[in-house]
């Protein structure tokens, strides 16, 4: 009888630490924003292959045409945003940082965007005065998040930490708050926010914004990125991703493939630099 106690007690307790193992050498990384960070659609034969599996992603919602689950853990094959989206900035960022961090070291990606969204959508407190304003073709896309996307984003993010450690936040959003000059506030506010409800550490986890489409590839909010360059000033710990020569479609809003990989891959190396930082510190 004592010994089926035992059991069961080292059962309960087994059960209990390993469904609440972190794994330090798990970087996740929190990606959202608008069509561009979600990934416009059009993969190419080579972005599905030769994927590392120590890159993964959280589905943030089901992928029903893939058979994929909301809340679990996937080797990154694109797309990893939604069904029917394409490859984004977060592609190749997790590609390069497989490429180059050593191969104890896993990281994840949890993206939760929405095409067309103005940053006021991840607004904590306001959103919902932007839902209820939002084209009636996005509001399907909204709901797919529980009507919530920055919700949907911290909940996905508390359940990423229970296996790993968020290591910073990639963002691409700006085409729809051309000429805003609150704009780089509003973006503080969603990052400040972020980091007090997933209980992180504004030192340890910075923030990469990606510019919009540049001037050099007629990108039709290229002048946003002036705007973009400011949020340094706004977060101590934020960086920006030159878009400069990353080519675009012709809509001049969207990467093309090409495009997305050369600034996903800077986004990359950009975090490689800051870790590497970090560990020169220690």
């Amino acid at each position: 009888m004592k010994m089926k106690s035992m059991l069961l007690i080292f059962i309960i307790f087994f059960t209990t630490v390993n469904g609440f193992c972190q794994d330090p050498n798990f970087y996740i990384f929190l990606c959202f924003g608008q069509s561009n960070m979600e990934g416009f659609p059009g993969i190419e034969p080579q972005d599905t292959i030769g994927i590392d599996s120590r890159f993964q992603f959280l589905a943030a919602v089901d992928f029903p045409n893939m058979n994929r689950e909301k809340g679990k853990w996937y080797t990154a094959i694109p797309p990893l945003c939604r069904n029917r989206t394409g490859i984004s900035p977060a592609d190749y960022f997790g590609r390069t940082l497989a490429a180059r961090l050593p191969e104890n070291i896993r990281i994840g990606i949890v993206n939760v965007s929405v095409a067309g969204c103005k940053i006021e959508l991840f607004e904590k407190d306001n959103y919902q005065s932007y839902v209820s304003t939002a084209p009636k073709w996005m509001t399907p896309i909204i709901d797919i998040y529980n009507g919530n996307p920055y919700a949907h984003l911290v909940d996905m993010g508390k359940l990423a930490q229970k296996d790993g450690v968020i290591k910073g936040i990639l963002m691409h959003q700006g085409e729809s708050n051309p000429n805003d000059k609150e704009w780089p506030l509003k973006v503080k506010a969603v990052y400040d926010n972020l980091i007090n409800d997933l209980n992180l550490n504004a030192d340890e986890v910075p923030l990469l914004v990606g510019e919009l489409v540049s001037a050099d590839q007629k990108g039709a909010c290229a002048a946003m990125n002036s705007m973009i360059n400011e949020l340094p000033k706004r977060i101590p710990n934020s960086y920006v991703i030159s878009s400069q020569g990353c080519t675009g479609r012709p809509d001049h809003l969207h990467f093309n493939p090409a495009g997305y990989r050369e600034l996903g891959t800077r986004y990359g190396l950009k975090m490689l630099s800051i870790l590497e930082q970090k560990n020169d510190k220690k």
